[in-house]
């Protein structure tokens, strides 16, 4: 699945293209992705000129005008590809090579803009991608946003915030960071690699984070500086393009050399001066990455 750097990579990617360009047709090649298309939805935004493209948490918008916003999620296996000229390119980079198998190009957007004609295919051979259409002025409300936490990216996360979330939580910490309603696009990679940024246990009870009036402790600030930094790292180096997702310019993603737990059970820890060996242990049945020494 993609972490919220994947898709904030994949959008920087796909704006150039798709800013301000007309959406002169939208091809669907099949009837339905994980869930069915909304009724009537390429008829629907065909003739329409794209706004802007944002993202919130890992879910893909682009703004129509007119006030309707295309919703996209990629799932496992869903990529972006950019044809224009005689090059295609790719918004994103893959640790995993990605199959490019045209019979799993499954919607064409077909676009008009500045620099000539070009096409957006969306391909997904496992189909756990989806896509839906709202109307801007009441997104808040549609039913994949209304519960969702901040945003690891802006200023409303801080330790305040987190401590109002975190007060009187038995529950792991790494379950409570995961918690979407608390924080927006955190997923296991980013989580892992924050706790032991913050040399917190991932078992660790949230709660003991906040002080008995409610205030966060010292702890707590560590770890939102340590969310802000793995993520803003993580952007910058294109994320982490794990197995089958890639950027829409064809490139990789590289943050995947830089973990320093994800992924590298019985291998050294690399705090300066901890001496530790990175471990695994399942937490409601996903792979946690730590070290014991360091993180407490």
């Amino acid at each position: 699945m993609p972490e919220l750097p994947e898709v904030e990579t994949v959008k920087r990617g796909l704006a150039p293209t798709m800013e301000g360009a007309l959406l002169v047709r939208a091809e669907l090649r099949r009837p339905d992705l994980r869930f069915p298309f909304p009724e009537n939805f390429a008829a629907a935004v065909s003739g329409r000129r794209i706004l802007a493209l944002s993202r919130r948490a890992k879910y893909l918008m682009i703004d129509l005008e007119g006030g309707d916003v295309i919703i996209a999620h990629l799932g496992m296996s869903g990529s972006f590809r950019i044809e224009a000229g005689a090059a295609p390119k790719a918004p994103g980079a893959v640790h995993h090579p990605r199959g490019k198998d045209e019979k799993h190009d499954h919607v064409v957007f077909h676009l008009d803009g500045e620099a000539g004609s070009a096409r957006v295919i969306y391909n997904d051979p496992r189909r756990f991608g989806f896509m839906d259409l709202a109307r801007r002025d009441t997104i808040a409300e549609h039913a994949f946003f209304r519960e969702l936490g901040e945003e690891p990216t802006g200023n409303a996360l801080d330790s305040a915030y987190l401590a109002t979330r975190f007060a009187g939580k038995v529950q792991p910490l790494k379950a409570a960071l995961l918690d979407q309603r608390t924080i927006a696009g955190l997923g296991n990679i980013y989580v892992c690699e924050a706790l032991w940024r913050a040399h917190l246990a991932p078992a660790r009870p949230a709660g003991t984070l906040v002080d008995k009036r409610g205030g966060p402790r010292k702890p707590l600030f560590l770890l939102v500086e340590a969310i802000r930094a793995v993520i803003a790292d993580a952007i910058a180096a294109g994320g982490s393009s794990l197995k089958d997702h890639i950027r829409a310019d064809g490139s990789l993603g590289y943050f995947q050399h830089a973990f320093s737990v994800y992924d590298r059970e019985g291998e050294a820890c690399r705090m300066p001066g901890c001496g530790g060996t990175v471990a695994r242990i399942v937490q409601a049945g996903r792979s946690t990455f730590y070290c014991p020494r360091c993180q407490k």
